[in-house]
């Protein structure tokens, strides 16, 4: 059985024929996008069933909420 592939932002940019910034940019709710790119990316997000993976978020800014008990 095999595991289901996450989708990336790159997936998402390729299908809303943007890039992966602005695809980053509507994830992380910037208002340096324009309304009819947000809602191309946001419909190209649920289409492909988007996730953030929020374990590279944390490692890529140092920050875990989670405790770890040893």
């Amino acid at each position: 059985m095999s595991r289901p592939t996450q989708v990336s932002m790159q997936d998402i940019a390729k299908a809303a024929g943007v890039s992966p910034q602005t695809v980053s940019r509507v994830a992380n709710g910037s208002d340096a996008v324009k309304p009819e790119t947000r809602q191309r990316v946001e419909a190209a997000m649920e289409r492909l069933g988007y996730r953030p993976n929020y374990a590279a978020r944390a490692l890529k800014h140092g920050r875990f909420q989670d405790i770890g008990v040893v």
